[in-house]
């Protein structure tokens, strides 16, 4: 499906089979000069095929195309090798740029959930099954790094680059200011929250998020167009929601925490997830390694915050409760 949002600004429909997301909202702008693709979907052959179809009802010449892409996961950046051409400058964060030219981090990745619980003899189905490792892009293109207020120009629209880590480490959005438009890829969806993961001991993605959705919640915006399912006419109430989303997920991994040590992904089996599996034993290994990235980064953002304690043994981390602490787990 195409959509015209606005003169020359088009939604082309990407879809995602067998996947709980459905499409990917994939933004063409049209110009005389330039044309601009905001994120592309999966390097396969349904999403290749979608793509073209629409590129060629809206006569989108690839030699005439630039590429901005929000974010390093495959739904958004993995169908870019079959799209770019030699004249193509595709605009990408530093950070995640940087995350593609270091080697082993898929390795380190695996060694991490391992050290969080996640059993050895499932973690080869789970990195198998992953997305970004089957449809991920064949090769690297050459990239134009922006950083946070750069601008981006394509026909009548100048997008400024707003940098939102937390769902990846550089997620960045497009805001036009003029048109009061936000392009959100995964910042914010309209009825599904974010996946936000924790892989590094360093990082503390959550926080970055809800750092990020309060930047963005001070921005003049009319219009959200995000990277999945349907447009966004009041980002507030939605930023609203997703924060009382992650205060219910805290205040839950709180509870199901107590003086025994948990590693993550047993906390993760004991979370409440919307899918349509009858236990967590059922759940595909996909699945489980989402769920329990993200449990790292609410236990991550607790630990930080001093609701729990974190315990390193020599094979795996566990956590508690911390009993002299308030138990409500407060955001923002």
């Amino acid at each position: 499906m195409i959509e015209e949002i606005q003169p020359d600004l088009f939604r082309v429909e990407i879809p995602l089979p067998n996947s709980p997301l459905k499409y990917l909202n994939s933004y063409v702008i049209r110009s005389s000069e330039r044309n601009l693709i905001i994120d592309t979907g999966l390097n396969r052959k349904e999403c290749l095929d979608a793509m073209q179809a629409g590129l060629r009802q809206l006569d989108i010449d690839l030699a005439k195309t630039d590429f901005f892409i929000t974010h390093l996961h495959a739904d958004h950046f993995g169908l870019l090798s079959k799209l770019v051409t030699g004249t193509s400058r595709v605009f990408f964060n530093r950070p995640e740029t940087e995350l593609i030219e270091a080697s082993g981090w898929w390795e380190r990745m695996v060694a991490y959930a391992a050290k969080n619980g996640f059993p050895e003899n499932e973690l080869h189905e789970a990195i198998q099954s992953h997305p970004g490792r089957k449809f991920g892009s064949e090769w690297i293109p050459e990239m134009n790094i922006l950083r946070d207020g750069d601008q981006v120009i394509a026909g009548n629209y100048c997008f400024r680059c707003v940098s939102t880590p937390g769902h990846s480490l550089g997620h960045t959005c497009l805001y036009e200011p003029n048109k009061k438009i936000l392009v959100a890829g995964d910042h914010i969806l309209i009825d599904i929250t974010p996946n936000i993961q924790c892989w590094t001991d360093e990082q503390n993605p959550l926080q970055d998020y809800l750092a990020s959705l309060d930047k963005v919640n001070e921005m003049e915006i009319d219009l959200v167009l995000p990277g999945h399912r349907r447009l966004i006419t009041d980002h507030r109430t939605r930023i609203r929601e997703l924060k009382e989303h992650h205060r219910t997920r805290l205040r839950e991994a709180v509870s199901i925490l107590g003086s025994d040590p948990l590693t993550a992904f047993q906390v993760a089996s004991r979370m409440t997830w919307d899918l349509d599996a009858a236990s967590w034993e059922d759940f595909p290994r996909a699945q489980k390694w989402f769920a329990t990235g993200e449990a790292i980064a609410h236990l991550r953002y607790l630990e930080r915050k001093g609701f729990i304690l974190r315990k390193d043994g020599e094979r795996m981390t566990a956590y508690t409760r911390n009993e002299i602490s308030a138990p409500d787990a407060e955001v923002g």
